[in-house]
């Protein structure tokens, strides 16, 4: 067998690891952009109206054309919607049939630009294929679940979508216990290819509706948007721990009063802490979310 000297032999594996196929296979992100990121509610069929309208008066924009369809592996029948706000977009289901396990249980779906290439970099950074592929009317999904338990659905379009970019992009909300908190961390940043952008263990409280306490804070970005992961005791006051995304908007006095006159329930009242305002809010049907504006660095710091 011929023999390299170290210098070539360095040479010939970077020029390998350089090489198209391999930087496809190693170094592929899949995530394709914020806006294609939807939160996942279920409501009761009679509600999704009266759900729809309400999100779409607090945060403006427009629905797609509901459509009932199958949108599970196996036979169930749904009403299903696309609201896209210039803060966030929901994927709203009103199941006719009962739902089919572990559906419903997903917090969101991330749009990727390789369904398979997907699933192969989730498995290698830690999470465990719960549903695997299949078919929808428009494409191709799967359900993932991180450590800690955290269900998130992938997707692929057979027409690729294009989706207005956010005003503000949404945070996608993880509460994880101490247990797990280091090894989904380590694997969604693997999977995103993000990084954290800030990282403190004493975060106030108040953002969890504990103002006595501090809570380890971890906010993540990537090109699927933002995420924070809450680390907890899991000794959460209602509703914290129901939300699963946080919407940023420009000005939250004025939303919180369209989300009241549209018939939406503020559970919390604004509270300031660290570098936001926030509020938590009960839209009709029982889906809860997180609404927040940025807090100027200036006043923080008065």
């Amino acid at each position: 067998m011929k023999q390299f000297s170290k210098p070539i032999l360095l040479l010939v594996v970077a020029a390998l690891l350089s090489s198209p196929v391999a930087a496809k296979q190693v170094k592929q992100p899949v995530a394709v952009a914020p806006q294609y990121d939807t939160t996942h509610v279920y409501v009761a069929p009679e509600d999704v109206d009266k759900f729809a309208a309400s999100f779409l008066a607090t945060f403006g924009g427009h629905s797609t054309k509901q459509v009932v369809a199958t949108v599970t592996p196996t036979p169930s029948s749904t009403t299903s919607q696309l609201l896209q706000t210039p803060f966030g977009t929901v994927s709203l289901f009103g199941f006719k049939t009962p739902i089919p396990y572990p559906f419903g249980a997903e917090r969101n779906g991330y749009l990727v630009s390789d369904i398979d290439v997907a699933i192969k970099q989730a498995r290698a950074a830690g999470a465990s294929v719960i549903v695997s592929t299949f078919p929808d009317p428009i494409g191709r999904d799967a359900v993932v679940q991180w450590p800690g338990g955290v269900n998130m659905q992938l997707y692929w379009h057979t027409t690729k979508p294009n989706y207005t970019a956010f005003e503000t992009i949404p945070e996608n909300r993880v509460y994880a216990p101490a247990d797990r908190a280091d090894a989904f961390v380590r694997s969604f940043v693997a999977f995103s290819h993000g990084k954290i952008v800030s990282e403190t263990a004493k975060a106030s409280g108040a953002e969890i509706g504990r103002p006595d306490a501090t809570i380890r804070r971890v906010r993540i970005e990537s090109a699927f948007g933002k995420m924070v992961v809450l680390v907890t005791d899991g000794h959460l006051p209602y509703p914290y721990g129901h939300e699963t995304t946080g919407y940023e908007v420009t000005d939250l006095a004025a939303t919180l009063s369209k989300a009241k006159a549209a018939g939406v329930t503020v559970l919390t009242e604004p509270a300031t802490f660290e570098d936001r305002t926030a509020a938590m809010l009960r839209f009709p049907g029982g889906y809860v979310a997180e609404i927040h504006a940025v807090v100027a660095k200036h006043a923080v710091t008065k």
